[in-house]
């Protein structure tokens, strides 16, 4: 701090008053005056010090922000001559800071649209504060121009007037780059996700293999076995019909229908026939429900009854389980919404087995009551157990992806993960709870076709 000369000693100032012959009080005035001018200097001089110590860490804030930035910045005047850059821009166009201040900002520009765009912005007599988005190609370091999306924004002096331009843009190649990058990993997510939905469906036919087995050998060997008979019969036929082409009498043509047995081949073959086209049918409609099962769904949603999917998972449940389960189940009124028939049945395929594994431990006989119903513009489907329920320290978690308490080998952890998004995408809610009276509940809920249109 600069040293201020100090007001003269007040003994020596009476003296003199005294010698001169000034009153003693008015003296005492001036030099309390001047003391408190003093004062007033010496805090003046303190709080300079101190804004100037504010303003020098301001500045150089600012250029600690400044230099940091990753996108480019360029402040130029009311002319478009550059006043102020950052490290960033120097850095592309490969040139100082000192060596821009005062170019044209036009100097910086690769091409004439470019310039011409700059030009009716600088020209532009009222301009958004907001400032205007402006793509924009710069000259880099090796004169090779470079794509910048660049907002420019007007900047005013205190009285309004225009005082210059801001100019703040980001190289897009380093955002196309980017958004490349965020779409492949979000197309990768997506292919992830639908391989393990996938492979959890496939997972959940494995274990109704056996009973699958076990219901399309009924049907073939249906057919099979009519096969066989059509083929002894065609081979009676053609006898009996070479018989006529060799000119046989009618007595020996009677003969050989009568040993043939044609009467009763031709009454028996209509029954046949129809047995075996109806076999053939049933194990084509098991065929068409595998691959409807274990096909990849399509995106399209149609209306689906709710009660159809139950039943048709419960059907498969039956077929694939060796544990005796005794389910209680009737369908009602129609419970239509619109969603993935493949994946809804997966839904309820997963909730029907997990109810199996866990109320049927130990060896006992698993009870499930299924019900469904619609009221208020939803579709409510629930499932009882008659099992020990979900421990409180599970509830929390038993949607989590990989969570499972079985033993290592008897479930992945993913069949309830993915019934829940699978749920959450059909815009339903899934929830486990422990009933008062004991055992587990799952309720789905869904919204009803008739609330979506």
């Amino acid at each position: 701090m600069t040293d201020l000369p100090k007001p003269a000693d007040t003994d020596a100032l009476l003296a003199r008053a005294h010698i001169e012959g000034v009153d003693e009080a008015t003296w005492l005035d001036v030099i309390q005056r001047m003391d408190e001018v003093y004062s007033q200097l010496v805090s003046d001089e303190i709080a300079l010090e101190q804004k100037n110590v504010e303003l020098e860490q301001s500045q150089q804030f600012i250029f600690s922000v400044m230099s940091a930035m990753s996108d480019v910045l360029l402040v130029c005047n009311e002319r478009g001559e550059i006043e102020e850059t950052n490290a960033a821009l120097c850095e592309l166009v490969g040139r100082s800071d000192d060596e821009l201040r005062g170019t044209p900002v036009f100097a910086l520009l690769a091409d004439d649209d470019s310039r011409a765009r700059m030009r009716g912005v600088l020209d532009d007599a009222n301009p958004s504060r907001r400032g205007q988005a402006v793509e924009l190609n710069l000259r880099d370091a090796e004169g090779s121009p470079v794509p910048v999306d660049t907002n420019l924004t007007p900047r005013f002096t205190r009285n309004g007037r225009r005082a210059g331009t801001v100019f703040v843009g980001r190289p897009t190649a380093e955002l196309k780059r980017a958004y490349h990058e965020l779409r492949e990993a979000h197309e990768a997510l997506k292919l992830a996700q639908q391989q393990l939905l996938h492979s959890e469906k496939m997972a959940s036919l494995g274990r109704l293999v056996a009973g699958v087995a076990h219901e399309l050998n009924n049907p073939i060997s249906f057919v099979l076995g009519n096969v066989h008979a059509l083929k002894k019969y065609s081979e009676r036929m053609g006898r009996y019909i070479d018989a006529v082409h060799a000119g046989a009498s009618d007595e020996e043509l009677g003969e050989l229908r009568t040993k043939l047995r044609i009467e009763h081949l031709l009454k028996d073959l209509p029954s046949l026939i129809e047995g075996t086209m109806e076999g053939a049918q049933r194990t084509a409609d098991i065929v068409n429900g595998l691959k409807r099962f274990s096909a990849v769904d399509p995106e399209g949603r149609t209306a689906v009854d709710l009660n159809t999917v139950i039943e048709r998972a419960i059907h498969w449940i039956r077929k694939g389980t060796t544990a005796a389960v005794d389910m209680h189940w009737e369908a009602g009124a129609p419970c239509v919404v619109m969603g993935s028939a493949g994946q809804l049945q997966q839904v309820v395929m997963n909730l029907l087995q997990n109810a199996c594994d866990a109320a049927g431990a130990d060896g006992r006989v698993a009870e499930l009551t299924i019900g469904c119903s619609t009221s208020d513009d939803r579709v409510r489907m629930t499932l009882r157990d008659n099992g020990p329920g979900i421990p409180d320290e599970y509830l929390s978690r038993i949607f989590e992806p990989f969570f499972t308490t079985k033993p290592v080998g008897k479930g992945t952890g993913l069949g309830l993960s993915i019934s829940y998004g699978i749920v959450e995408q059909h815009g339903g809610t899934l929830v486990a709870r422990n009933r008062p009276d004991g055992g587990a509940e799952f309720v789905l809920e869904l919204p009803a076709a008739a609330a979506l249109t």
